[in-house]
Formats: C-alpha cells, structure tokens, sequence
C-alpha cells in the first residue's frame, strides 16, 4: 500500500513530505475525506481547497489547499495523508468561545461595549492574535485613562470538547493625580479661566468628595486640552496666542504629575471693519450685517464669527442656495490691535430636491408623512422649508423622532431622506383608583393617535367609582382626504355626584376645521349637552343659576391656533396660542358667551449652556357672560391640574352666604416651569413649579392662590400617553380651602 503524508505546522506553515516506498510522487485524486470537521461542511471543504476528484495533484497544489483552509480561520493544525489516491484532510480546530467575561475594568455595559469594539463575542472561535490585540488595547486604553502599570491577563477554563470559558481580567494600575498645572508665560488669564474648559484638572483637598475635582490624569484628553485653552484665547480676542503641547512630568513612586503648558498670549484683537461680498441680487449685504453678532469695536470672539458663518448660510439656503460657502477674511492690525472681517460668500447654484425618501414607517402610511412636509420634488430646497417640515413632523405626536436628511445628487440636485422612528401612538389602560371622596373606582381606555397609521385619533374611555360615571367616544382626523380640513366629534356621558348636587349629563360635538398657512388652525365646534341636576343642597337652592331640572346647551365655538412648537411630546422651542369663544345660545336653554385665550412658550437652552434645561411660560384667561340663562356647572373654577395645582380641582371660587362654591365669571392663571433630565435613557425628567391664578365675579383679584412643587414627567411611559406626577404645595391656602399634595395626569395638559 503506498502512503504519503503531508505536515503543515500552524506555527511556522513549514511543508514536510514524506514518500514511503517512491523517490518522487504526483497521482491522480480518487476521494478527498475530512476528519475533524465540526463548523463547516465537507462541501464547503471541498470548495475552498479548490480538488476535485479525478485531478491531478501535487506536492504545490496540496500546500496551496492548506493554505486555503488556514485562511479561514477555523482551525489550529492541518495534515494530510494519502492512501492509494484518497486524500485525507486531518483538522484540528480551534476551541469556540462558550463564555467570555472582562473583569476589572467596568460596569456590565461598558464592558459587554469594549468586547463587541473590539470583536470577541460568544460563539467565536479563540484567536491568540485578537486576544493579544484586546490585551495591548486595553492596556493602552488603561493608561489614557490615567492608570499606570497594570495588567491584563487571560485566563482559559474548557467547559466540553471545542469550547472554552475565556476571563480576561484587568488589574488596574495606580492612577496619576495632577498636583499642578503651570502655564507658563500666561500673564491675562489663568487656571481659575481655563478650568471650566479644560478635562484634566489639579488635585483639590478632598478631591474624592461630590462636585469637588480629584485631578486624575485623564491622558487621551491632554491634546484636546491643548486646543481649549487655544480656543478660550480665541474667544477672547488672542488671535496670535499659541499653546504648547503639554509636558507631563510623573513621579511614579507617590503616581503625582505635573502638567505643564508654555503659552505666548500676543496682543488682544477689537473687530475693525466688517465687510460682507456678495452678490446683491442674491443676498442684501446690510440686512445680514444687522444679524452679525461680530459688532465693530467690540472684543474679537471666534466663536460669534462661527455663529455668523452659520447664520449666513442659513440666510442663504432659506434662497435655495443650499451648499453656499462663506469665507471669513480676517486680516490682523498688530498696530492697531484690530481685525478686519470680510465674508466672502460664494452662494454656488441654487438647488433643486430632486427624490423625497421615507424609511422608518413600518406602520405610518407614506402619504401621512408626505403631508408634513413643506419640500416636493422639483421645488427649490429651502432650509426654512426643511425646518418647518420636521417641525411639522413631531408636532404630529406619530414619532419619537424624525430627521430629513439632504444627500447631493449633483451641483444642483439634492435628494432628500426622511428618517423616522414610529412612537407607540396607541395605549390600553386600566386600574383601580381610590379617592377620599370618589371611593373605590375602575379606569378602561383604548386609543391610538395614529390610527391604522392614517393620522386618525380614536378613543374610548370610562371611568366609574361610587361617585362618578364617565365614559366618552370620540375621533379626530386632522387631514381630511389629506387636505388642509380637518374632521372631528365625540359622544359622552357624565355622572357626578358632588358635594352640594348630583349631575347627570349627556351630549356630543363635532367639529370641523382647516389649516392655514404653516402655523395656524382655525375651527368651528357645535357641541350639544343635556343635564339634569338632582339633590341640590340647601345651600344652592336659592341660588338662580342652579336649580333642579333639566338644561339642554347647544352652542358654536369657532377657535383659531397658532403653533410653531418643534415636538408633540417634550417642546424645546416654539409659541402655542389658542384663542376661542363659546356662544350658548343657538336653541337650547343655557345663554352665555365664553371667551378663552391660553398662551405656551418654550425654550430649550442646550445650545446655550450644554444642557437640557427647559424654560415653560404658561398663562390662560377666562371670562364668562350671562346672556339670560348661565347654569352655576359652566361657570369658571380655579384649582388643580392646568391651573393651580396644590388646590383641589375646581374648588377656588367666589361662595354665597352658605359657603358654597358658586363659581365665577373672571379667571386667569399662569405657570412658570423648569424641566430637567432625570433618566435620559427613557426620558424622564424632573420639573419644578411656580403657579399662580386669580379669579372673581366682578374682578379678576378676588380670589388668587400660589403654589410651587416638584414632579416627574414621562413623556413616552409605557402607557403610550405623557405621564405627569406631581407634589404641590399650596402656599397661601385659607381655612375654607380644599388643598392636595399629590396630582397626577395621564395625557398632554394645558
């Protein structure tokens, strides 16, 4: 029997062959046979070493094949036999991670990151090479971090044949502390300046304690550090300023450092001249200098020359000319300590949008989105248009978030993606609630702002405890046929067993509107109501506007809404007013004309100060006025949710002789609100308050209450609404006042 074998190490890929019986040898393959194959079929073996059955091989063409099978990276050891032309591949592969841990060197998410970076997942097989690569990585990455002589060890443990448990254990070393920074040849400014811009910081007494800087060397920040404190000088009219690298001098025996910076200042720069080149027919060089926050005479700041550059090419794309370029020419007076500024602006072509892609709305029909927006193929591309689309876009509520995305296609074409991220617009709610007053009672609801994905809002709910019965129907499509109309109504009943009466009411509206321009709505709703009032207390019996019986409302209300708000479910910016009258007249028994403005304003300041802080402004005013038949149920009440929060709902009114609530004709009420991130991860925030109402019946300072408190909101919970929990504190609450603690509301509110 003739036997040859063919060795290839996996260490040093040496080819042995051994001839036993011949002096030279070449044949003819009859069957090709793997052993030790686990992770890929003998026939993708047999692909990848490129024999077939029947060739003709040699000593080359076997080597080759090895390499072949090498190159995958599967396995440790590779030799082949052969045995009266079968050709027998012996393989060993290599182990597959089963386990693998990073000890030492984080929490579970940063560490679990670190591994997938770095390609060692579970599953893969062991790879010596990538195992030294992560070892030197996070050896490099331990020493940017400030942290010095340590080490990295692996350890292997098999848990069954062909698979390992990998640890990989990080002893950390000690970390450097700054003891001094020096900035040599700095005469202006100096640590105190720089320390809130810069990452490494020196050791303070008691640097381990909250809020106070423990001045561990945070290497990999050092050359970033350089450009701030260049950048600070920048800012602050030092256009000539350099900035050293910074010289790091470490005592290993106590792990102390002192970082050194030489600086040369140079003279501080006023703004001289200012000029701006353009063309006129494209842009009106005075309207855009009036923008410039770069004023002459003033200290010379790079970053307002930034935000001039910006606010130039937004002038311009606002024109159509989306990819103009603005040059800043500053020209230096060491003399004068001056710096002229010339923008030069090369506005280029104006651009066309040439496709309009939507990826994101699984659910979401194309059209509902294509609504929005205010750019169509063919049109110019605008900036303003484009800003206003993804307004338009989250203003609908159908989103967590949205981007329009603009691509070139030429010099004169852009394309356009619209990215969007569905929110869950539907919920299902219920629960058992407990008042000290209601009882026991159950809440049921199903809605969805979103529809089957068409932009139609549905909605059931009812409420029922031992002393009210609610339950409602309502819709609300606001792009009828995908037209500027909009289409809505609802059905409801209500039961409510108060303190001084009982109510039971039914009734419906529908309401139809149109959209006007970008930011306004107008509408008009007639809304019909029947209510029967029953066991009226002592107190109310003599009052005229409250008496047992029935009363049937039927009236119009046009409104008018301007919004300009960049988000449905957490504004960072933007203006919502709404103003509305209700004219109760128009058959029916009730006569009374209310008139209602409410005003939001919102401003983000992350732009400003690097953090998501959010200024609210809210305010409402009410009055109300007797044409003949004004029931006491539809008069103005101060208190609660959208008013003052901290008093009871409703509960702040003008009383008659009885000390019954009578209710007013005169309401008006503001808030002023701080929100701030609390868990960014599913954003949740925590806000603070400060309200404030008045109302009376002839005045509107008879009554005014205060109240401030802290609460959190969720603006996306898991019940698919806005969350709001609150704590308040009334703080000028009067004897005869009925005051809460805890408030809370599901769903946007005023």
């Amino acid at each position: 029997m003739k036997k040859t074998t063919f060795l290839r190490s996996s260490r040093n890929l040496l080819l042995t062959s051994f001839l036993l019986g011949v002096n030279s040898w070449a044949f003819q393959v009859k069957s090709i046979e793997f052993d030790g194959l686990m992770h890929i079929s003998p026939e993708i073996a047999k692909e990848i070493i490129g024999i077939q059955s029947g060739q003709n091989v040699d000593e080359a063409t076997i080597d080759e094949s090895i390499k072949k099978l090498y190159r995958q990276h599967y396995f440790e050891d590779i030799w082949v036999e052969e045995k009266n032309g079968r050709l027998i591949y012996h393989l060993k592969e290599k182990p597959v991670i089963a386990k693998v841990d990073l000890k030492g060197y984080g929490n579970d998410e940063k560490n679990e990151e670190l591994l997938k970076s770095a390609g060692l997942n579970k599953g893969d097989m062991y790879d010596e090479t990538k195992i030294r690569k992560i070892q030197n990585n996070l050896t490099q990455k331990l020493e940017s971090e400030g942290y010095y002589d340590s080490t990295v060890e692996v350890k292997k443990e098999p848990i069954n044949k062909g698979a390992l448990k990998t640890d990989i254990v990080v002893k950390k070393g000690e970390p450097v502390h700054i003891r001094e920074i020096r900035f040599i040849g700095a005469k202006k400014y100096g640590y105190s300046d720089f320390k809130p811009y810069i990452a490494n910081k020196k050791e303070q007494v008691l640097g381990w304690f909250f809020g106070r800087d423990d001045g561990k060397l945070k290497a990999d920040q050092l050359k970033y550090d350089q450009m701030r404190i260049r950048e600070f000088y920048l800012k602050h009219g030092y256009l000539d300023a350099k900035v050293s690298k910074p010289f790091l001098k470490t005592n290993f025996e106590d792990y102390t450092a002192t970082l050194t910076y030489h600086i040369h200042e140079g003279p501080q720069y006023r703004v001289g001249d200012i000029g701006i080149d353009v063309d006129p027919s494209i842009a009106n060089p005075d309207k855009l200098r009036e923008k410039l926050k770069l004023k002459k005479g003033k200290v010379f700041n790079v970053e307002k020359l930034r935000k001039d550059i910006a606010m130039i090419q937004k002038e311009l794309s606002k024109k159509g000319y989306a990819f103009a370029k603005v040059y800043p020419d500053v020209k230096q007076d060491p003399s004068r300590k001056t710096a002229d500024v010339t923008y030069v602006i090369k506005p280029g072509k104006k651009v066309y949008v040439s496709n309009i892609v939507i990826s994101g709305n699984s659910r979401t029909l194309d059209r509902v989105v294509r609504r929005e927006l205010y750019l169509s193929e063919g049109e110019p591309y605008s900036q303003t248009d484009l800003q206003d689309s993804l307004s338009a876009l989250k203003r609908t509520g159908y989103f967590n978030d949205v981007k329009i995305i603009p691509t070139p296609v030429d010099r004169d074409h852009v394309d356009l993606l619209v990215k969007v991220d569905e929110a869950s617009t539907g919920s299902i709610m219920g629960g058992i609630s407990y008042g000290s007053y209601d009882g026991f009672g159950i809440n049921l609801g199903l809605s969805d702002r979103n529809f089957l994905g068409t932009g139609i809002e549905t909605g059931i709910n009812l409420d029922t405890s031992e002393k009210t019965v609610r339950g409602s129907l309502n819709f609300f499509n606001p792009r009828l046929f995908d037209s500027e109309y909009s289409l809505g109504g609802n059905v409801y009943r209500r039961k409510f067993d108060y303190y001084d009466y009982n109510e039971d009411s039914y009734g419906g509206s529908l309401k139809v509107g149109k959209k006007i321009g970008r930011h306004y709505h107008a509408s008009l709703t007639y809304l019909y109501e029947n209510t029967e009032l029953s066991n009226v207390s002592d107190s109310l019996k003599d009052t005229i506007y409250y008496q047992a019986g029935k009363i049937v409302k039927s009236s119009l209300i046009p409104s008018l809404t301007f919004d300009n708000t960049d988000d449905y479910y957490l504004p960072r910016s933007g203006i919502n007013i709404t103003g509305s009258v209700e004219y109760a007249g128009v058959g029916g028994d009730a006569k009374f004309l209310r008139s209602s403005l409410s005003a939001k304003y919102y401003y983000g300041f992350e732009d400003l100060i690097d953090y998501d802080l959010i200024v609210r402004l809210k305010g409402k005013i009410s009055t109300i006025d007797d044409r003949g038949n004004l029931p006491l149920n539809e008069k103005l009440y101060l208190g609660g949710m959208g008013t003052v929060r901290g008093f009871k709902f409703g509960t702040l009114s003008p009383r008659n002789e009885t000390g019954a609530l009578v209710g007013a004709k005169k309401l008006a009420a503001g808030s002023l609100e701080l929100s701030l991130p609390l868990i960014e991860s599913v954003q949740m925030r925590l806000l603070t308050f400060l309200d404030y109402g008045t109302t009376g019946d002839a005045t509107f300072n008879e009554i005014h209450r205060y109240s401030t408190g802290v609460g959190i909101e969720w603006a996306k919970s898991p019940l698919g609404v806005p969350l709001q929990i609150f704590y308040a504190k009334a703080l000028d609450a009067k004897d005869t006042d009925r005051t809460s603690t805890i408030e809370f509301n599901l769903g946007r509110r005023f």
